[in-house]
C-alpha cells in the first residue's frame, strides 16, 4: 500500500470512528434549562436525537454531538406553544380568517419568535377543515393543530358566524374524531346574540368527541354572565379566552370598581375553568391583566390571538406577550410554563412542552435583554395595550435559537456549530 493509500484509509478510519462517537444529532451547551415539568431551572445540556429528546444532564460531552449549541448565558425551554392563532390564510377576500387576508401562514412568524406549535383557534369549521389541512397544516413546517370552529363555515364573520342553524355538533364531533392528530378542540367566537346555544352546542360537540371547548364571547348586549357560563355550561378543563379582556359587550374576570377578581371566578378556577390569555387586538387591557396578576391570579396559558392585526398592534408576538406578563411581576419560571408544559395539557398534547427522555425534540433557546441597554431616560423597556395604557419592565425576551422536531431552523446569531440550518 503506498503513501497515498494509507493515508486515506486512515482518514477514512477517523471518520467512522468520530460518526460513531457521536451518538447525538444536536448537543445543547450550557444554558440555564426551564423544563416546568420536571421541576428543571438549573444550568445543564440537553441531547437531541431525530425528533426525540435524549438526556438531560449537567455534562454532556460536545463530541458527542453531530451539531453542537453555545446556550452559555442564554436560557433552553421546551419549544414554545401559542394555543391561541390565527393560520388559515388564503386569498378570499371576504372570507377573514377563514382561507382569507386576516389570518397568517404559521413559518413566516413562529420560528423567530421561539415558537414551534400554534393551535389555530376557529378558523376552519367542520365544512373547511378539509382545506385548511391541505394548504396549512400538512405544509407547514411549524406544527399545526386545530380547535375546530362550531360553526360549519368557520371564521369568516358577518352573517356567517352568527347562523347558530350552521353551528352542528354532530358534524362538528364527527370531524373532530376523524383527525384526531390534528384537532384538539372546539371553539365558538364572536357570536353577538343574548343567547345560550351557541356555548351549548359547543359544548356537545366537546363532550361527543371528548375534547375541550375553547369560548371566546363576542359582543352581547345585554352581557351574557361569566358566572353562569363558568359554573352552568362551561366542563373542567375548558378554556375561557380574552380573560383580560375589558369591553362593554363581555363581561369581564376583575370588578373594575374595586380592582379585585370577582370570587365566582376563583371557584371556576376551582372547578377546572382555564384563563387563556387570547392577545389579540383589542382583547387584552392591561387595568384587567395588573391588578389580578399582582393579587396572584396568573393566567394558565400565555398566547397571542395573532393574525394581520393584532401583531402590528400592541400585542407584537409570543415574546412581547410573554414580556409583559415578567413586567407585570410573573416570574420567568411561572411565563415559560404557562407557554409550554401548561398548553400542552390544556389540548392534551403531553409528548409536547417538555423536556423529558422521550419527548418531541421541540426546543426553544431564548435571551432575556436587559433594559438598560435601552436608549431612553428609564433604562427599561416599553410595553403598551391597545388603550395606550403603557408599563416599563426591566427585561425582554428574545429568541436566539429555534428547534423543531430536532433540527435548528432559526438561529438569530450562529450558535450553532457547524452552520448549518434546515430549509425543509
Amino acid at each position: 500500500m503506498n503513501k497515498k493509500s494509507l493515508l486515506a484509509g486512515l482518514a477514512f478510519f477517523f471518520s467512522l470512528h468520530a460518526a460513531s462517537a457521536q451518538k447525538y444529532s444536536i448537543v445543547i451547551k450550557g444554558g440555564t434549562v426551564i423544563d416546568p415539568k420536571n421541576n428543571i431551572n438549573t444550568v445543564m445540556d440537553v441531547a437531541l436525537k431525530g425528533d426525540t429528546v435524549m438526556l438531560v444532564a449537567k455534562n454532556i460531552d460536545p463530541k458527542e454531538g453531530m451539531q453542537v449549541v453555545n446556550a452559555k448565558g442564554l436560557y433552553v425551554t421546551p419549544g414554545l406553544i401559542d394555543m391561541h392563532s390565527h393560520n388559515f390564510y388564503g386569498t378570499n377576500m371576504d372570507q377573514t380568517y377563514s382561507n382569507g387576508p386576516n389570518a397568517l401562514q404559521p413559518d413566516g412568524f413562529t420560528f423567530r419568535t421561539g415558537v414551534t406549535t400554534v393551535v389555530d383557534a376557529g378558523c376552519s369549521g367542520w365544512k373547511s377543515f378539509p382545506a385548511f389541512k391541505k394548504q396549512t397544516i400538512d405544509a407547514s413546517r411549524t406544527r399545526v393543530l386545530a380547535f375546530l370552529n362550531i360553526v360549519g363555515e368557520g371564521m369568516r364573520g358577518g352573517t356567517y358566524e352568527q347562523n347558530i342553524e350552521d353551528m352542528n355538533a354532530a358534524e362538528t364531533a364527527r370531524v373532530a374524531k376523524e383527525n384526531p392528530e390534528d384537532v384538539v378542540g372546539i371553539k365558538l367566537a364572536h357570536y353577538n346574540g343574548y343567547n345560550w346555544t351557541p356555548t351549548d352546542r359547543a359544548v356537545e360537540a366537546g363532550k361527543l368527541a371528548n375534547v375541550p371547548v375553547m369560548i371566546d364571547f363576542g359582543g352581547s348586549k345585554p352581557v351574557l354572565s361569566i358566572e353562569e357560563l363558568f359554573m352552568k355550561h362551561l366542563r373542567p378543563g375548558d378554556i375561557f379566552t380574552h380573560c383580560f379582556g375589558q369591553l362593554s359587550s363581555r363581561e369581564p374576570i376583575l370588578d373594575v370598581a374595586t380592582g379585585k377578581v370577582k370570587p365566582f371566578v376563583y371557584e371556576a378556577r376551582k372547578k377546572g375553568i382555564l384563563f387563556d390569555v387570547g392577545y389579540g387586538g383589542i382583547s387584552f387591557a392591561f387595568s384587567q391583566a395588573i391588578p389580578a396578576v399582582k393579587s396572584g391570579f396568573y393566567p394558565n396559558t400565555i398566547s397571542t390571538d395573532i393574525h394581520t392585526g393584532s401583531m402590528n398592534n400592541a400585542m407584537k408576538d409570543m415574546l412581547n406577550v410573554m414580556s409583559k406578563f415578567l413586567a407585570m411581576g410573573m416570574d420567568l419560571p411561572a411565563v415559560i410554563k404557562a407557554s409550554t408544559w401548561a398548553p400542552a395539557q390544556a389540548i392534551h398534547r403531553e409528548q409536547l412542552g417538555n423536556l423529558s427522555v422521550g419527548s418531541r425534540a421541540d426546543v426553544t433557546v431564548l435571551r432575556m435583554l436587559d433594559g438598560k441597554f435601552q436608549l431612553n431616560d428609564t433604562g427599561t423597556f416599553g410595553f403598551f395595550d391597545y388603550t395606550g395604557t403603557k408599563i416599563h419592565g426591566k427585561h425582554k425576551l428574545e429568541a436566539e435559537l429555534t428547534i423543531r422536531a430536532g433540527k435548528v431552523v432559526y438561529d438569530l446569531n450562529g450558535i450553532t456549530n457547524p452552520l448549518v440550518l434546515s430549509s425543509n
